[in-house]
Order: C-alpha cells, then structure tokens, then sequence
C-alpha cells in the first residue's frame, strides 16, 4: 500500500466518522454503555475533531510535505502503540502517524476505549484489506521497534523499565492552566468554560487550574460556567463533585461553587474532577515564563497563548508531550 492509497484511506475515515451511518451511530452507543464517561455529547466532540482537524486533505498534506513522507516505505518497522482512554479515541493520533509514515501499528487498545478503535480499524479493513499487513490489535506487543505507550506517571515507570532497549515515546500525566487578566469577556469565559469541562476534565488538554490577578472577580466567571451545569445530571461526575464538596466542608475550607464546579485556591496544577484550582499572581510576563518551563503544562490558554476555547482542538502536528511523533517515526525509517 503507498503513500496515495493510505492518504485516500484515512480521507475516507474522516467523511464516514461525520456520516450518521446506522453501525457507527450502534459503536458510539455502545462505547458510552462500556464507559460512563464517554457521554454522546463529547464522543461526537472527540469524532468531529479528529474528522476535520486530521483526516481532511489539507492537514494530511501539510503533514507528508512536512516530513517529506515517501510514496513507499521499503523498511517498515513495527510500532508498538499502548493506548490511553482517559477521553474517546486519545490513541488515534499515534495510529494516524504510524499508519501515514507507512509503518506498522500494533495497537494495544485502553479497555475503557476499545470500541471506537476497534471499530474504525474495523472499518479502513473492510474497506482495504491491505490495511491488516499495516495494522494489528493486540493485548501483547512484543518484538516490536520501537513502542509509544501513553498512560500515569505511576504506569510511564514500567514502560520505560519494558521498552528500554528500544526506541520509544514515554507519555505521563499532563495538564492545561489558563492565565487570566480579569478584562476577559463573557464569550471569553464562556469558551473557557469548553477547556475546563469537556471530557469532564480527563484530558491533558484540559485546563485544572487558572491564574488570576489579585482582587479578580469570579462571578462573572461561575456564571459563565454555567454553561454545563447540565453535566451534574451525569452520575460519575455528580459523585465526584458530591465527594469532594463533602471533604471541603468537614475540613471548613473556603470554596466557591456554581452548582457544577468547585473553585478552591489550591498551588496544585492538577486539580480532582469536578474542582478546579486556582492561584493569585502579580506580574503576568514572569508567570508565563515560569509557566512554559514547566514540563507538567500541556497547554497554557490565554489571550496571547491558546485562545480561550481552542485547548481541545489540536491541530494535527501539536504533539502530545511536546514530542513530534512524526519525526520519531521517519527517523527510525
């Protein structure tokens, strides 16, 4: 399979995933049935992302003219890929890459992302059954390349133990902070409201702590937030939400709440589901530049950073980790 045929291909994806084909629709049911926290409404988030944001021609094209992607691969090498699950389809990503590189994918699905994976590789094999010499799912992937295993920092530790011998991408735990200046706008506030909830605040692009001037006024911000006060309808994030509003009380610690979210002055970047930090600073230039060292931070969202709204929406060569998977890859090759 060349370069044109895999190009094609993942084209092909990116308009079924915006289809409302009847199997599709049944995969996405039953992707939310197997795990509570991929509600109907961020799975479509995560579809149409990837649909638009990789698998159209502009971004698949600047992509091969980037790293000079050759029409054939005489020397694919097989690519281990463990999979993350924290939000749906986090992994495809890595499989785009490998797949386009012309290299070979052997996925090891998170259980609690299975369905919609699977399904779609389902999907590029029916359609071309070349795809199956190109990828594999497995539960076990040795004899592999080189690895990229996304997961804890707890989990990052066995894989840099298993995968030491071979080239590899090691993922840990990440997060986004937003930086505000108190002069933001309703709408502002209202798109940050989407990097703060979405996913339900799962992802490593998601923000879990804001920096505020002194004497900032939240109100306007709770009530902005208000936008997804609907998600407390929703019972994992309503029992995380009741847990720690319990905690906050039995220990008389100051928090402020519209009803969806806790807002607690915390100096702690990654903040429980539900809870959201927050912190004071004093000269804003200083802050960012601390805050852009900080091998933790993902995403800052700011006025002059990632515009407020836009933490979920990565463009198809903003890496994970800051690593350029794509460059891994054709270096190997």
């Amino acid at each position: 399979m060349n370069l044109q045929q895999r190009k094609e291909l993942l084209l092909e994806l990116g308009n079924y995933m915006l289809d409302n084909d009847e199997q599709w629709q049944s995969a996405k049911q039953k992707a939310f049935a197997e795990n509570n926290w991929f509600i109907p409404e961020f799975v479509e988030l995560s579809v149409k992302n990837i649909a638009e944001n990789f698998l159209q021609l502009q971004p698949l094209q600047s992509l091969i003219l980037r790293y000079h992607i050759p029409e054939e691969n005489p020397s694919p090498k097989r690519i281990g890929i463990v999979m993350a699950g924290n939000i749906p389809l986090v992994g495809f990503h890595d499989l785009l890459c490998v797949f386009l590189s012309g290299n070979i994918a052997v996925v090891k699905p998170s259980s609690k992302d299975e369905v919609l994976i699977k399904y779609l590789i389902e999907k590029l094999t029916k359609w071309n059954s070349e795809v199956k010499e190109f990828i594999f799912i497995s539960e076990r992937i040795p004899n592999c390349d080189a690895y990229i295993a996304t997961g804890s920092n707890n989990s990052s530790r066995y894989f840099e133990y298993y995968f030491k011998k071979y080239p590899s991408i090691i993922r840990k735990n990440r997060t986004s902070v937003a930086v505000l200046n108190g002069k933001e706008s309703k709408q502002d506030l209202e798109k940050l409201a989407d990097d703060v909830y979405q996913y339900f605040g799962l992802g490593c692009r998601n923000v879990t702590k804001i920096y505020v001037p002194k004497e900032y006024d939240f109100v306007p911000l709770l009530e902005a937030f208000k936008k997804y006060n609907h998600l407390i309808d929703c019972n994992k994030y309503k029992n995380n939400y009741d847990y720690n509003l319990a905690i906050h009380i039995l220990n008389n610690r100051y928090y402020m709440t519209n009803g969806s979210i806790l807002l607690v002055e915390d100096e702690q970047l990654f903040s429980p589901i539900s809870q959201l930090h927050y912190q004071h600073y004093s000269d804003e230039t200083e802050l960012k530049n601390q805050l852009r060292q900080n091998e933790n931070i993902q995403c800052i969202v700011s006025k002059d950073e990632i515009d407020f709204g836009e933490a979920q929406c990565p463009g198809i060569c903003d890496y994970a980790d800051g690593v350029d998977t794509m460059n891994f890859l054709m270096q190997l090759n």
